[in-house]
C-alpha cells in the first residue's frame, strides 16, 4: 500500500512540475516612467492671387520648431479631401515613424507622444 501511495504522490508532483514548466511566462515591458510630445500645428492664410496657403510646423520635446511647408508633398491633394486635412496627416506619419503616437488634439493642435529616450 505504501509503495502505491508513494507511486501516486510521485506521478502527481510530476505532473504538478510539468504543468508549471509549460505555463507561458511572456516577458512584460515596463510602462515607460515619461514620455517625449510634439505639438502639431497647421495654419491656413491667403496666398498671393486669391490662394490659400497651409503652413504646418512642429514643436519638438526639445524646443526646436520644424517647418514642413517644403517637405509636404507638391502636386494636387486627392478629390474628396481638404488640403489641410491631406497635410496634417502627412505629418502626423512622418511622427509615427520616428515612433510618435496621437495623445490628444484640439481645434488648433495635434499633440503625439513617445517613450522618452534614455
Amino acid at each position: 500500500m505504501k509503495k502505491h501511495t508513494l507511486l501516486l504522490s510521485l506521478a502527481v508532483l510530476c505532473l504538478l512540475g510539468l504543468a508549471a514548466l509549460t505555463v507561458s511566462r511572456a516577458a512584460v515591458e515596463p510602462v515607460p516612467a515619461a514620455f517625449q510630445y510634439a505639438t502639431i500645428e497647421c495654419g491656413v492664410s491667403a496666398a498671393a492671387g486669391g490662394g490659400v496657403t497651409i503652413k504646418v510646423h512642429v514643436v519638438r520635446p526639445d524646443g526646436k520648431v520644424e517647418f514642413y511647408d517644403d517637405r509636404l508633398p507638391p502636386g494636387k491633394v486627392p478629390e474628396g479631401c481638404t488640403q489641410h486635412a491631406y497635410f496634417v496627416n502627412t505629418v502626423m506619419n512622418l511622427l509615427a515613424r520616428e515612433g510618435y503616437e496621437l495623445a490628444g488634439m484640439t481645434d488648433e493642435l495635434i499633440v503625439m507622444k513617445r517613450p522618452e529616450r534614455r
